[in-house]
């Protein structure tokens, strides 16, 4: 069989704990699009997400109400990615397994008191979330269950969490040149707040779900190894992500067995993390309401955290996806920003290039109030039109274009 090849020259930014990149790649530049379109591989590729598909997942995902972790309706909802990812033909399916303690009364209040801090513009430079500035709205977490007015959706989400054994579902498309070598692309599964969380997190687990789906086709073969992982416990602190790293850091490119030519943990070259995707509608008026359009001028945000061990690496990786957007996404630009937080790939940050993409900005926007569905009941699918949708449809092309050329795709004809 012919291969369509995507040209080459795009090498790992980043390798294990190493803080400069590998020489030969010091100068990453992405290749131009070839002339004849119907031999661009990821053209091809992108062409095979779908909009429709896309929402289904979000849709998919919101029948276990808001997931919350420590919930039957969690475990659930992590038995049902498993399942699409096994008929998508995604392989190395496995379970990260840990145990999640709840903080105490003491250190809740504290960390209570801190994020109120934060959202006041306090410490968000010491936090590199960014200054917040115009029009602020208020923001929490939805504690009421009767704030939620559908009956069955409160019913969903009526049992409480309790503490023990958490899991959380990831699966790996092996390279076939250096599987050794690997990328993880990252979303959270857990929500809260008495919606579905459909935005926060259903459109980034959604994302990452189809690129598991696209990349693992028969005819996609990659160089380099992808993990697809859908985390746990982010809401409660980045708690599976952190054991992720705990677990699984020390095992980067250990053959195992020897002589087998196969690599449980593939050393991390970069890690993208996908959360909520959907929302852009802008800064509230001067009453405090927001637009209910998404704005014609919304972007793809993607962040890195300019604080971190790693900014530069990660910095390139950041603007590696936004010149990928420029060349594959159909509808919405990208915007690049320095203030990742909150979100599970703090945990990689000072160890691997790190980035994430977002409708906007956390600290200094959604921190601000400028998504009023952020953990409350009105998170549901119905909130969310066609162009919301597109605009997650827009981070996934981001994504799997520049992951595409990254991982070195070919597609056999």
């Amino acid at each position: 069989m012919r291969a369509i090849r995507i040209i080459a020259g795009v090498g790992a930014l980043m390798v294990g704990g190493v803080s400069s990149l590998v020489a030969q790649n010091a100068a990453v530049v992405l290749p131009p699009p070839r002339p004849d379109t119907a031999y661009d591989a990821v053209r091809l590729l992108v062409a095979r997400l779908d909009l429709e598909r896309y929402k289904a997942t979000i849709k998919g995902l919101t029948k276990f109400g808001d997931r919350r972790q420590g919930t039957d309706r969690n475990r659930a909802a992590a038995d049902w990615i498993e399942a699409q990812l096994r008929s998508y033909g995604c392989a190395g399916i496995e379970r990260l397994t840990y145990e999640y303690q709840p903080p105490s009364r003491d250190s809740v209040a504290r960390a209570a008191a801190a994020a109120a801090a934060r959202l006041a513009g306090l410490t968000a430079a010491s936090q590199g979330g960014g200054r917040t500035r115009a029009i602020r709205t208020r923001t929490g977490v939805n504690v009421d269950s009767l704030a939620q007015k559908d009956p069955v959706l409160r019913a969903v989400n009526a049992q409480p969490t309790t503490p023990g054994e958490r899991q959380e579902v990831y699966c790996t498309k092996v390279g076939n040149t250096h599987p050794e070598e690997m990328y993880i692309v990252g979303a959270h599964m857990d929500g809260h707040g008495w919606g579905e969380a459909a935005n926060d997190d259903g459109s980034g687990t959604a994302l990452v779900m189809e690129l598991a789906r696209i990349l693992s086709m028969p005819d996609v073969r990659t160089e380099r190894s992808i993990r697809f992982a859908l985390w746990n416990n982010e809401e409660t602190g980045l708690n599976g992500a952190r054991a992720y790293v705990a677990q699984r850091q020390a095992l980067q490119g250990k053959e195992m067995p020897i002589g087998s030519g196969k690599y449980p943990e593939p050393r991390w070259l970069g890690m993208i993390q996908h959360d909520m995707m959907l929302f852009d509608h802008g800064m509230p008026r001067p009453d405090g309401t927001i637009p209910p359009e998404q704005r014609p001028e919304a972007d793809v945000n993607i962040e890195f955290q300019s604080r971190s061990k790693m900014a530069a690496e990660s910095q390139r990786l950041a603007w590696l996806f936004q010149d990928a957007n420029e060349k594959y996404a159909t509808d919405y630009p990208a915007a690049v920003g320095q203030h990742m937080t909150n979100t599970d790939s703090a945990p990689f940050q000072d160890i691997v290039a790190a980035i994430s993409l977002r409708e906007n900005e956390r600290g200094p926007q959604i921190g601000a109030g400028w998504d009023p569905t952020w953990h409350q009941t009105s998170d549901v699918y119905a909130t969310f039109s066609d162009r919301d949708f597109r605009l997650g449809l827009n981070a996934a092309q981001t994504t799997l274009s520049a992951l595409a050329l990254l991982v070195g795709t070919s597609l056999a004809r």
